[in-house]
């Protein structure tokens, strides 16, 4: 038996030489039934759950070796908190990265693949087979504890940023896993957390990130902890056969996420794959033997749900390096310093400028004061995305580096030590972490240090380092500069120096929009009335609010992020796509090479991006589709397509989009279906989704 299932990988990808294409999956899957006719019933049970913690099971006896997974987000994570840790070869250390969200601050697909194919190289180099991850949730309210580790609020910009992580990822031989499905957007009390979501706002903003990471070949996906419409994800037919492997197509390995379901005739029959992490935490109805033996589970559901999970382990070669243990792939250690120069590029290209009148980039004779207790910190988002790291680079350890001028640091600044600086860059952030929710505010000792510095020293600058949005109504516009720096990794504040003192210019853009007050938010009224956000942040099982469900009604349907904004003429403080460089640029000239579109016929729009200033720069052009006529009710405008150009100054350059048919289409509830009306469409371009340079139109024939 050995042989036979061993000889079933040989089309293995390998993170050292060229990859092979993968068998196809039809062949994966008859190779998987030939396997499963060889299990016992007690094996094929005991492969319906993890094995300590963090493995996928196996079946010892029939050669099937157990496949060791590792947490992801900002890189990959040592766990020593496995049981049996003689199972696991950790290795010395592994890279922290920028968090998620700031690879879609970077606008850059390509950068993005890099990422990925980086982290996939420090998952082997762990001993581990499948990262679990990339997050892709979409960015509904400002509030949620995990946005860092997600990829902004729109679902086109999710989408291409993922799909290149994907194929960089598991161009390594490292096997991808997409989180959480399905509208996980909140961590509050989140395995009681309903999500009531529409049909068409569930195809048309929650899954294209999904669906384009699945077409680029993702290998697994995991399910969020949430119910959707009425049933935990992890046990949901409808979220795994109907709409996962039914709409989106997905063929590859289905896995709970950890603790998450709750009934195992349900999680069988729903075509969840393996219920991790195995320990049982939760007291479930009956056990698998026991339902098999009352005859409401047959051995054939077992075969079902374990077909696709043996199927993808023999197509990406899992079983043939896990056959001697966890493989140790030590020469990876090599690859580190270019993990290095991604994770510093990630973040040179994700911190966005959000204001600056003029103070930027810093001149080396000025003085800095470096104020508030963020100034030696690396800020990080926690739970299982959190990434040690090696050889931290603080605020002030890169500020020191960059510039000649003289750095104080003060964490608590005298009144004195404020008016008489040169220039104040007070440092601010947040800690966000999964299974909590976090204020829109920051902490209150933040917020009025900040709020001093700006009243006493108009050459403020603050550094915001937080996984997402905050409230800087109070001071916003007596700031000098606002730079948002997210979590950038643990060399990333040399690129944000780098940004400071003008080495770099900056070029990062939102990947979600940023309210002046929460209440502004489709989100707002997220937290039950009889909960409170305060006492539940940091404390998940408080017992204040403990529902068994608890409901969240996204009664904004589709019109999430600026498309919400703009529906409702709010004015948000920054908008989506928005943000600033040292350089200026024009968009001119544009142009559609044919006036109507059609599903056979795509149309090329371009438009001239022209860098007017005096240094070199890079911008991210835009382009939003608006529905002039629509039957139903749709945003004012939807990202389509973005590109990210680097200019010299004076420079030129024609960018130019396709523009498909299908990217007209909106989701028909009646007919479910995607929907292409006739009529008029114009095309906005532009450098954010509120600054728009130039409009074409272009219609769709009866």
């Amino acid at each position: 038996m050995k042989k036979l299932i061993f000889s079933l990988c040989a089309f293995a990808l390998t993170a050292t030489a060229v990859a092979q294409p993968l068998m196809k999956w039809d062949e994966a899957y008859r190779k998987a039934d030939a396997v499963i006719k060889t299990l016992s019933l007690d094996e094929k049970i005991e492969m319906t759950h993890g094995h300590n913690k963090f493995f996928l099971p196996g079946a010892a006896e029939k050669d099937l070796p157990r496949v060791f997974m590792v947490d992801a987000s900002s890189g990959v994570r040592i766990n020593y908190s496995i049981p049996d840790q003689n199972e696991v070869r950790h290795p010395l250390r592994t890279t922290q990265f920028p968090s998620t969200i700031t690879i879609a601050a970077t606008f850059n697909p390509e950068l993005a693949h890099q990422f990925g194919k980086a982290v996939g190289e420090e998952t082997r180099m762990s001993g581990a087979g499948i990262l679990l991850g990339p997050g892709m949730n979409i960015y509904r309210s400002s509030q949620c504890g995990r946005n860092f580790e997600y990829l902004g609020e729109d679902p086109v910009l999710a989408s291409r940023m993922v799909e290149n992580y994907v194929t960089g990822m598991q161009s390594t031989g490292t096997l991808a896993c997409l989180k959480h499905f399905l509208c996980n957007n909140t961590e509050f009390y989140r395995r009681n957390s309903n999500s009531v979501v529409d049909e068409r706002a569930i195809m048309e903003i929650y899954t294209p990130a999904f669906k384009a990471g699945i077409d680029a070949g993702a290998a697994s996906v995991m399910t969020a902890y949430n119910l959707l419409n009425g049933e935990w994800c992890g046990q949901s037919k409808y979220v795994i056969t109907d709409l996962l492997r039914g709409e989106l197509g997905f063929k590859g390995l289905v896995m709970t996420d950890w603790h998450s379901v709750y009934d195992w005739k349900k999680i069988v029959l729903s075509g969840q794959n393996v219920e991790m992490p195995g320990d049982m935490q939760f007291d479930f109805p009956a056990s698998v033997r026991e339902l098999v033996d009352r005859k409401e589970l047959s051995e054939k559901d077992l075969d079902k749900m374990l077909r696709p999970m043996i199927a993808t382990c023999i197509r990406f070669g899992l079983y043939e390096r896990f056959k001697n243990g966890q493989p140790n792939e030590d020469h990876l250690v090599s690859k580190m310093p270019e993990h290095l120069k991604v994770s510093y590029q990630t973040a040179a290209e994700g911190t966005v400028l959000l204001k600056n009148n003029g103070i930027l980039p810093i001149a080396d004779n000025r003085q800095i004061l470096l104020i508030g207790p963020w100034a030696n910190k690396l800020p990080q988002g926690g739970g299982s995305s959190k990434v040690e790291g090696y050889n931290h680079i603080t605020p002030a350890d890169a500020l020191r580096s960059v510039t000649r001028a003289k750095v104080t640091v003060r964490e608590k600044p005298t009144m004195a030590e404020l008016r008489k600086a040169d220039i104040v860059v007070c440092a601010t952030g947040t800690s966000d972490r999964e299974g909590t929710e976090r204020p829109f505010a920051l902490l209150v000792a933040d917020e009025e240090l900040i709020r001093l510095a700006v009243d006493l020293n108009p050459n403020t600058i603050v550094l915001v380092n937080s996984g997402s949005g905050i409230d800087m109504s109070g001071w916003n516009d007596k700031a000098a500069a606002v730079l948002y720096g997210w979590y950038p990794g643990q060399n990333g504040f040399e690129a944000i120096a780098d940004i400071i003192v003008g080495n770099v210019n900056p070029s990062g853009k939102l990947p979600m929009t940023i309210e002046r007050s929460f209440k502004d938010s489709p989100a707002a009224n997220l937290v039950p009335k009889a909960a409170s956000l305060s006492k539940a942040v940091g404390n998940p099982n408080e017992k204040l609010f403990h529902p068994a469900t608890y409901d969240v009604h996204y009664s904004e349907g589709v019109f999430v992020g600026y498309r919400w904004y703009e529906s409702k003429n709010i004015k948000p403080l920054y908008p989506f796509g928005f943000g600033l460089s040292y350089t200026s640029f024009a968009l001119n000239d544009a142009k559609v090479d044919n006036s109507v579109i059609s599903a056979k016929k795509p149309v090329t729009v371009s438009v001239t991006l022209t860098n007017t200033g005096k240094r070199e720069g890079a911008e991210v052009v835009q382009l939003y589709v608006t529905e002039n006529n629509p039957t139903v009710a749709r945003p004012k405008k939807e990202l389509k397509a973005f590109k990210k150009v680097k200019l010299a100054p004076g420079a030129s350059e024609v960018v130019s989009f396709d523009l498909l048919h299908k990217d007209l289409a909106f989701w028909n509830e009646n007919s479910h279906k995607w929907q292409v009306n006739p009529g008029e469409y114009t095309i906005s371009l532009g450098t954010s989704s509120a600054d728009i340079d130039a409009q074409v139109t272009v219609s769709v024939a009866k």
